[in-house]
């Protein structure tokens, strides 16, 4: 049975909500963000220190023994050993587009500009500097935003069209992150409000917010 390292509305929700698509019993164990993540002996078991990290997958780049850890490769790792859940796409060309999508989340929007809006101190040292960069930051997230909700009104059923796949509680999961960003205003993305409101209708999505503590109202 896999075990699932997670912070509450952190980016490990978008494998947390893959866990209950699978529907097999797993395990949670809370990784408290700035708390748990700077002990050593977190540090010990996952040296990047941060959240999503699963149990029970072979081998290991520098971590724990069995310990997987990246937000996409635990999400194509728990899909590929549980193919009959159907969320990668069996065409080749699909499957290039959802991992398109869930690359330039992780890298662009997450890893590069959402973060310098919430965590500038990954980038500079001298908190004097923060403000500049977080207000660059969130021009840049805003760019993302935008672009986002024009992909997704263009009449497609989920971000890749013909089905629900690795790429929507994903992008849920990022919509999830500005629902809970205070003063940020959703109302110029309505593509994308329609699309997290259609994901928050699953039933595996509304378990794994409710085991987090999340509180969601979109539009039906």
């Amino acid at each position: 049975m896999h075990t699932l390292f997670y912070s509450p509305a952190a980016c490990s929700l978008a494998p947390h909500i893959v866990l209950e698509e699978i529907g097999k019993p797993f395990g949670l164990e809370l990784v408290r963000a700035g708390v748990d993540t700077v002990k050593p002996d977190w540090f010990a078991r996952n040296p990047k220190g941060r959240v999503p990290a699963l149990t029970g997958v072979p081998g290991s780049i520098g971590g724990g023994p069995d310990l997987l850890t990246e937000c996409n490769a635990i999400m194509i790792y728990l899909a590929r050993t549980n193919p009959e859940v159907g969320l990668v796409p069996a065409d080749p060309a699909r499957e290039a587009r959802m991992i398109e999508w869930m690359n330039w989340l992780a890298a662009s929007f997450h890893a590069a500009a959402y973060a310098s809006v919430r965590r500038p101190g990954r980038f500079l040292d001298d908190p004097a500097l923060h403000p500049q960069l977080q207000e660059k930051g969130m021009r840049t997230v805003k760019e993302h935003c935008a672009l986002i909700d024009r992909i997704l009104a263009d009449g497609r059923d989920w971000a890749v069209p013909g089905g629900y796949t690795l790429a929507d509680p994903y992008l849920f999961t990022f919509y999830v992150f500005l629902y809970r960003f205070e003063g940020f205003d959703r109302s110029p993305y309505p593509a994308w409000t329609a699309h997290a409101a259609k994901v928050l209708e699953r039933p595996a999505v509304r378990r794994a917010l409710a085991q987090e503590g999340i509180a969601m109202d979109l539009p039906a």
